[in-house]
């Protein structure tokens, strides 16, 4: 729950999400959480970035951004990362759909949409997905050989999964 801040990275979630807790851990304890964004953006694309699930930033720059859809619509979070990239092109940031393994068919139907395939940048080449089974077995290996501070979160790459079109 608390990776982010066990790497150094300050870590945001969403206001709405706050009061939850996974694991009988409550958001809210999670160490190095921010309670502001940085200022740095348009009036659209703040209110866009403050309803992502989960940011971790690095300085004012936000480095990886983190939808989670346990029983969610797939497609509301999906259309948040959409909504950012659409609105900030050229932003560079590592974005990731986090939901059971049972769903990521339904994830490879939502990502591949004609109206997130058509973006600029297509939102399947740009937001991987990673199942919470990958995602919690990697966390607690990264747990027990106690490295979570020298990590760069580029090694989310790996457990990501790209959909493409072509694949079906």
């Amino acid at each position: 729950m608390d990776l982010g801040s066990k790497m150094g990275l300050n870590v945001w979630v969403a206001k709405n999400d706050r009061s939850k807790s996974f694991q009988n851990n409550s958001f809210e304890s999670i160490p190095r959480m921010i309670n502001e964004l940085p200022t740095q953006f348009n009036e659209a694309t703040q209110k866009t970035i403050e309803l992502i699930d989960v940011l971790w930033l690095k300085g004012n720059s936000i480095i990886a951004a983190f939808e989670i859809e346990s029983t969610t619509s797939i497609y509301s979070g999906l259309l948040r990362m959409s909504d950012l990239i659409a609105l900030q092109p050229n932003l560079e940031i590592n974005l990731y759909l986090v939901a059971p393994e049972q769903r990521s068919d339904k994830v490879k139907k939502e990502i591949l949409r004609p109206t997130f395939e058509c973006l600029a940048k297509p939102l399947s080449t740009v937001c991987g997905y990673i199942s919470f089974y990958e995602l919690e077995d990697k966390v607690s290996k990264i747990q027990d050989l106690g490295i979570a501070s020298y990590l760069n979160p580029s090694f989310l790459d790996e457990l990501a999964e790209y959909f493409n079109a072509a694949d079906d």
